[in-house]
Formats: structure tokens, C-alpha cells, sequence
């Protein structure tokens, strides 16, 4: 590439800028958020810590719950871009697998840009104990899981209101992904690289958790444990 082309794909003065803001007003709203509650924060503080407007704000962010969401919208923007990519022939499962890590292999960096990954996890482990975000968590869930669904089922040719199949390996593939983001919070390791191994560990572990015999593997006999 050229240092015409170079220049040509760098954002210009005027977008740096807004992104400086945009960042600016993210990592003021989480920090304030994550030091002195959610529902106690509000937008005037916000814009008073970076010194902007509320028009400025509004500008940005639609709401104080839009903000606190703007870091995982991007990993699950991330996320979804690298599935389209997967290739046509791997089965539904590898894909999706394939896909979180990739993602999770170039985010970090991306995430460090804007707002430091310790601030991150206080935002998910403020998000879990707060029951407002955490029903808009869930929310965001089902649609996101309803949008890799119809994808899954675009890949395999199907019909995602008739057949059950990409639901359901979608529904499986998300609860890993809930348990693995939940015991990343409890952690002491703030950093994207334990997210990601946590995560390969546990879908590592998906399948034979569901075909498996689990008796069997652990070398026990529990059939006079009362089970049926």
C-alpha cells in the first residue's frame, strides 16, 4: 500500500475527533457507573466528567443503557462478522466455535483502545448485579441468539421456522458462552486472553457433555446412587 493509500484509508480530522468523544464519554459513563452505581448516575454527570453537552451525548448513545452495552455490541458485532466468514463447509458447531475465538483473538486489542480490560470485567460484574441491565442483558441475548440462528440456518440451506436444529445449537453454543462470561467475572484474571481460554475450555467440552457417557468416563459406578 501506497502512503497515498495509506492516507487515503485513515479516518479523517473530523471523525478522530468524534471517536475521541464517543471513547471519552464510554469510559466516564463505566467508570461512574462501576464506582457509584447505575441508577444513580446520571447523564448530566457524564457529560459534566468529559465536559460535552447532553446533545452531545445523545448524539452518541440513545441512553445510559445503550452506553453501558456499547463495549459488548462491538465483541458481538465482531462475533458475527467472522461467522459470515467461516467457511460454507464447516459444520454449524465448529463455526460458531471458530468464530468466538477468532474474534476473541483480534478484540482485545480493539477493546484496549477504548476503555482498559479491568474496567471491562467491573462493567460485566455490574451488568450481573444490577436487575434492570441484567434483564436487558437477557434481552439482548435472545436477540442476538434469534440472529445467529437465522445465519446458521442461512448456511445450511434451512428453514430456521421449521427446522429446529440451528435453534438448538445455537441455545447450547449461547449457555456456554453465559457460563464461561460469569466465571471470567468471578476471576481474578481480568484479561481477554483468560476470557478466551475459558471459553475454548468449556465448548471444548460441549459436545462431550451432551453424547457422552459421563458415568463412564469418570470411572464410577453409580448405578446404586438411586439414580433411575
Amino acid at each position: 500500500m501506497t502512503q497515498g493509500q495509506r492516507a487515503a484509508t485513515r479516518p479523517g480530522l473530523r471523525e478522530r475527533k468524534k471517536q475521541r468523544t464517543r471513547d471519552a464519554l464510554l469510559r466516564a459513563a463505566l467508570e461512574l457507573f462501576t464506582t457509584q452505581g447505575y441508577e444513580r448516575t446520571t447523564v448530566d454527570e457524564i457529560v459534566e466528567a468529559v465536559d460535552v453537552s447532553q446533545r452531545t451525548f445523545f448524539r452518541y448513545f440513545a441512553s445510559k443503557e445503550d452506553i453501558t452495552f456499547a463495549v459488548q455490541e462491538m465483541v458481538e458485532s465482531r462475533f458475527i462478522a467472522e461467522l459470515r466468514d467461516r467457511p460454507a463447509g464447516e459444520a454449524p458447531f465448529e463455526a460458531m466455535r471458530r468464530a468466538v475465538l477468532c474474534a476473541w483473538n483480534s478484540i482485545g486489542e480493539a477493546i484496549e483502545e477504548v476503555i482498559t480490560v479491568d474496567l471491562h470485567m467491573r462493567t460485566y460484574q455490574m451488568i450481573e448485579s444490577t436487575p434492570s441491565l441484567l434483564a436487558a442483558h437477557m434481552r439482548r441475548g435472545i436477540a442476538l441468539e434469534n440472529q445467529i440462528a437465522q445465519l446458521i440456518a442461512e448456511r445450511e440451506g434451512l428453514d430456521v421456522t421449521r427446522d429446529p436444529r440451528p435453534r438448538v445449537a445455537v441455545a447450547a453454543f449461547s449457555g456456554v458462552m453465559r457460563v464461561t462470561g460469569q466465571l471470567w467475572g468471578q476471576g481474578h484474571d481480568s484479561s481477554v486472553e483468560a476470557l478466551r481460554d475459558l471459553t475454548e475450555e468449556y465448548l471444548d467440552q460441549l459436545v462431550p457433555a451432551l453424547a457422552g457417557d459421563w458415568r463412564q468416563a469418570d470411572g464410577g459406578d453409580h448405578r446404586d446412587s438411586g439414580r433411575p
